[in-house]
């Protein structure tokens, strides 16, 4: 089986790590995998190790010459199917694409905001299948008109072996020039609206009433970053809220969190949930989109109403306050990626989309 994988996303984020993880376990059960991705992106080095890589321009939505571009690898690496894993055209061109050479397409969804149920039905035409990410995001699509039998939800995983680690939260806090005694709050997420950065900055005036020695690290890189920076600075927040980038080492300090914060308004799963589990670090977030597949609330963490910060600031207080709680639900986050979220189960779930489909 030769399968033709398309990412159009320029940084190793979440999703095209889940490509990666696909890709590895298909090439170890004998499939020959392709990707198409833009020049220059942080996939493609690291995908050679299991697929033939071509960079192609992927310019977004109005990148109408895309489907000639994907047409033309199609008809000359000849795959057996198509799997589009990524949004910003890279979804409707390349649905295209394969519709007019004939070979069947997989769409990956992974996000869970609605579309118009017009749109829905014009544009789902052009796939096979459909993979959600996560049941929230299946029951998204059921809503807006796709027939069951055309979706299948096989979830993301991560790999959890990086994070099975001891930590030395003493040692990340002086290397911070933080006091041995602070408590961490992070959150891991790219600064843009929909993670909700805004409501935990909102919320943190409550929590530092009852904790003023937390301190806030923002994990990540996004649009947002000066606008976050401002409303650190306009809030009085300099002190305790640091912007960190995207780090690279971030299996390596995870497991020095206290508590990981995701207050997103809409999330489609959440790998950044699934990798602070494994490093047994429980979690607060909300009742959006895949979120509570991820987080079972009083097990792994604490689940909230999108947008309530009061129910923010009460949650970070309750973990906060009790440490035992914190770690009897840290070990139980870990204990649910083990069984639940493996990558093994995520790639024979694609794997059987495919056969399903061949074989018909």
């Amino acid at each position: 089986m030769k399968v033709l994988h398309i990412e159009s996303g320029r940084h190793l984020y979440g999703g095209a790590k889940q490509v990666l993880y696909i890709m590895e376990g298909l090439a170890q059960r004998g499939v020959e995998n392709l990707l198409a991705c833009p020049p220059g992106a942080h996939i493609a080095q690291p995908a050679r190790a299991s697929a033939q890589v071509f960079e192609l321009p992927m310019k977004g939505d109005l990148d109408f010459g895309l489907v000639g571009r994907l047409r033309r690898l199609i008809a000359a690496e000849q795959p057996d199917l198509v799997h589009i894993h990524s949004r910003r055209g890279a979804d409707l061109w390349g649905g295209l694409a394969a519709r007019r050479a004939g070979v069947p397409c997989v769409l990956s969804r992974r996000v869970d905001n609605p579309e118009p149920r017009w749109l829905v039905k014009l544009k789902y035409r052009l796939y096979d299948h459909v993979i959600t990410i996560s049941q929230g995001i299946r029951q998204v699509l059921l809503a807006e008109g796709l027939a069951p039998g055309k979706v299948s939800c096989v979830r993301s995983a991560v790999d959890p072996k990086p994070y099975l680690i001891d930590y030395d939260p003493a040692g990340f806090k002086a290397a911070l020039g933080l006091a041995p005694d602070a408590l961490l709050v992070g959150t891991v997420a790219q600064l843009i609206p929909r993670k909700g950065h805004r409501h935990l900055l909102a919320a943190l005036p409550a929590v530092l009433a009852k904790h003023p020695r937390l301190q806030v690290l923002i994990f990540g890189r996004g649009p947002l970053e000066a606008e976050l920076r401002q409303a650190i600075g306009d809030q009085g927040l300099s002190g305790q809220v640091r912007l960190l980038g995207f780090r690279d080492d971030l299996p390596a300090v995870l497991g020095c969190l206290d508590l990981l914060v995701h207050p997103a308004d809409m999330e489609g799963l959440g790998v950044s949930l699934l990798q602070a589990s494994a490093a047994r670090v429980p979690i607060i977030a909300t009742r959006a989109g895949g979120m509570p597949e991820a987080v079972r609330d009083g097990q792994n963490g604490l689940l909230i109403a999108p947008g309530d910060v009061a129910g923010l600031a009460a949650a970070m207080n309750r973990l906060l306050d009790d440490a035992a709680l914190r770690q009897t639900m840290g070990q139980a986050g870990r204990q649910l990626v083990l069984d639940e979220f493996s990558i093994d189960a995520m790639c024979e779930g694609n794997l059987a989309v495919y056969r399903r489909l061949l074989n018909a």
